[in-house]
């Protein structure tokens, strides 16, 4: 009996021994991993990675992680001199593995969710206009819709526009209706070259692609998946 329990009491150790170095391991990784994503993803400020599943050890050993989890904010997007910035990121990536030393890091797959303020969407638009909540309007196939505002030719200007995903890596603002004032005068292109715009977001894990996006009162949830989506390299 008193052997038994030495040996309970032992084991009871060295498991709480392995608890302890697992959480440390997972922790220590967990931080290299956040400044090689930066590093990858050319982001400005680290992001924050959290790898789930117990325990952590074994998952290294075998070169493949179940499941990892990203946040990022404030991420600064865009080329040609347009930028959009993202307020915040956050993706699921699931099967991620391991390879180069632990340098390289690829998920089988992977979703997540892109967040854009209605005053970062009026930043990146063309001169004079503002993007603002549609409200309670919605579209006809249940899409995004904003408000635009701004002036044309002296006057005033107030349309609802459609968001949609343009290609793997951009979204395109297009209006739905011109005010009949502008119709009628036939300036329907000139209005739509002001007011109708696309914008690339980057600095996004490559492999992911932007898939839809809803609207919401404070800004805009784009969301996102892939394949063999690559967090590290």
């Amino acid at each position: 009996m008193r052997v038994a329990r030495t040996v309970l009491i032992v084991l009871v150790i060295l498991g709480g021994l392995f608890v302890a170095a697992d959480r440390i391991t997972v922790s220590v990784a967990q931080n290299k991993a956040a400044d090689r994503a930066a590093l990858t993803q050319g982001l400005t400020s680290k992001p924050k990675v959290s790898i789930e599943g117990f325990p952590f050890l074994t998952q290294a050993l075998s070169g493949k992680l179940d499941e990892v989890k990203v946040t990022a904010k404030d991420i600064a997007a865009g080329n040609g001199g347009q930028t959009l910035r993202i307020d915040s990121f956050h993706a699921d990536l699931h099967g991620v593995r391991l390879s180069d030393g632990y340098r390289r890091a690829v998920a089988d797959s992977a979703d997540g969710l892109a967040f854009l303020t209605y005053a970062d969407l009026t930043k990146a638009a063309p001169a004079g206009i503002t993007v603002s909540s549609a409200g309670d309007a919605k579209s006809e196939d249940g899409g995004a819709l904003v408000k635009l505002t701004g002036t044309f030719m002296g006057a005033k200007l107030s349309v609802l526009s459609e968001v949609t995903v343009r290609g793997a890596d951009s979204i395109g603002l297009q209006a739905r209706t011109l005010p009949k004032a502008f119709t009628a005068l036939g300036l329907d292109d000139q209005v739509r070259q002001q007011i109708d715009f696309t914008r690339p977001l980057t600095h996004l894990p490559a492999g992911i692609a932007l898939t839809s996006i809803t609207s919401t009162p404070d800004g805009l949830s784009v969301a996102a998946g892939g394949k063999h989506v690559v967090l590290a390299n």
